[in-house]
C-alpha cells in the first residue's frame, strides 16, 4: 500500500495542472500516463513531393569508346540530336548504332518542323538559327573503301 501512495504522489508531481483539475482520484490512471516527446512515424517534411530521380542525361562522355547498343543520353526534350552513327528512340533516347568513339560536336540545326518533337521543344523558334550538340559515334574500323586514283 505504501508503494501504490508513492506512485500516486508521483504521479500528481509530474501532471500537468490542467489535468489534475479536471479528473478525480478514481481517474487516476488517466493521470500518469506518460505521452510521447517525439513525433513517432513520418515527418511531414517525407510526406510526398520528392519523386524518385530519374537520371536523365549524358551516360557517355566525348572520346569514349562504346559497343553498337549502348545508351549515350538520355532526355524528355530534344536537347541533344543524333548525328553520325547515332540513333534516335521513341522516347528520345540517343544509342550508338555502331561500335566507335563517341565525339560530341556543337552544330546548326535544321529541323523538319512536321515532327512532333520539334513541333512541341521549338515552336516559336521559326526562322531563327538554332545551335544543338549532337553525338556522332566514329566507328573502329574504317570501312576501306577509299582508292588513291592519282598521287600528288
Amino acid at each position: 500500500m505504501t508503494h501504490l501512495s508513492q506512485l500516486i504522489s508521483l504521479g500528481l508531481r509530474n501532471a500537468h495542472p490542467f489535468l489534475l483539475a479536471s479528473c478525480g482520484l478514481d481517474n487516476i490512471a488517466k493521470v500518469c500516463v506518460r505521452y510521447a516527446s517525439k513525433k513517432s512515424s513520418t515527418s511531414t517534411s517525407n510526406r510526398s513531393g520528392h519523386a524518385r530521380p530519374k537520371h536523365r542525361g549524358w551516360k557517355v562522355q566525348d572520346g569514349t569508346n562504346v559497343q553498337a547498343g549502348t545508351i549515350l543520353v538520355l532526355q524528355r526534350t530534344t536537347r541533344f540530336h543524333p548525328g553520325l552513327n547515332v540513333g534516335f528512340g521513341r522516347n528520345g533516347t540517343l544509342f550508338a548504332m555502331e561500335a566507335g568513339k563517341v565525339i560530341v560536336t556543337c552544330e546548326q540545326i535544321d529541323p523538319n518542323w512536321e515532327h512532333p518533337w520539334i513541333k512541341r521543344n521549338y515552336s516559336g523558334r521559326e526562322g531563327r538559327v538554332i545551335y544543338k550538340k549532337h553525338f556522332n559515334v566514329i566507328p573502329i574500323s574504317q570501312h576501306n573503301r577509299f582508292k588513291v586514283i592519282e598521287r600528288i
